[in-house]
């Protein structure tokens, strides 16, 4: 029997575009590869720590039958001067179906990677609790509140190594793989690809009311501050890029989806899965 190659996966961030992740994963290993250790910041983090913890199936069924209702029941507003919602119910319904461990305990070496918005120095979680990594790297300002860890005050894994490369375990023989979530234009080949999408229905969309309330404050510095927040988050992903080059290297086209779109699940996934299909087998060829 052949060995299976091995791979040290990197998932960067991406709020909903996360969700192309699952997809990724499933790819690669139905192609054959061997996912021995992970690292991710942000969503990347949460779509790879249920995997490290083997409950990745469990979690992506009810991912997939979240509805507009479901994901506004899990939004927990708050009163903090800092986001809008604690995140402690998205966090409490994962446990439900994978229950917590503690990182060092997974039976594949995983990270997750935060940011301490004190210092802006990294954060870089190998033990402890699963979910309180998750949660501490999924903090997105202005969303969910910071998590207090320590001296330090920690938010979103994105801000200070968005697809952390540098971190992941390696092991002899692995390939490094990196799936990045960064929106460019469709040549005509993704095209063909996203016409194996169903097409969707974006007038209820979660993204779409968000994005509308977000439209009202634009012009104003709390967009700008946004706006730029994300050019540096892209320049540090494109540093991380030049100073460790993955052997195989994704970025997912989402551009029909954006970071709000949570109900948007199955569909992201698939382009995840047909997305890194082309990858794999332009390598094999």
């Amino acid at each position: 029997m052949t060995e299976k190659q091995k791979v040290a996966l990197v998932l960067a961030s991406g709020g909903a575009k996360g969700f192309a992740h699952i997809g990724a994963i499933e790819a690669l290993e139905n192609s054959g590869y061997e996912i021995t250790s992970i690292a991710g910041a942000s969503m990347g983090a949460l779509i790879g720590g249920i995997y490290a913890a083997g409950g990745l199936n469990k979690v992506k069924e009810w991912m997939y039958d979240l509805t507009d209702r479901d994901i506004y029941n899990l939004a927990d507003l708050t009163l903090s001067p800092h986001a809008f919602l604690k995140g402690d119910k998205v966090i409490k319904a994962l446990k439900s179906i994978v229950p917590d461990c503690n990182i060092e305990e997974l039976p594949i070496p995983y990270c997750a990677v935060a940011t301490d918005l004190k210092t802006g120095n990294e954060v870089v979680f190998r033990t402890g609790s699963l979910y309180d990594a998750i949660r501490a790297s999924i903090s997105i300002p202005m969303i969910f509140t910071p998590v207090e860890h320590g001296d330090m005050l920690l938010i979103d894994g994105a801000f200070s190594n968005g697809l952390p490369l540098d971190r992941v375990v390696r092991t002899e023989g692995d390939m490094l793989v990196a799936v990045n979530l960064d929106n460019y234009e469709w040549d005509e080949g993704n095209r063909q690809q996203r016409d194996t999408i169903q097409n969707i229905n974006k007038k209820n969309s979660i993204s779409n009311k968000l994005q509308s309330g977000w439209n009202a404050l634009s012009n104003n510095y709390i967009s700008l501050t946004y706006d730029t927040l994300l050019i540096l988050m892209k320049r540090n992903t494109d540093m991380s890029l030049r100073l460790t080059p993955p052997d195989i290297y994704l970025n997912v086209v989402l551009n029909d989806y954006g970071f709000y779109d949570y109900d948007k699940a199955e569909d992201i996934s698939l382009l995840g899965r047909v997305q890194m299909n082309g990858v794999l087998t332009s390598i094999n060829l």
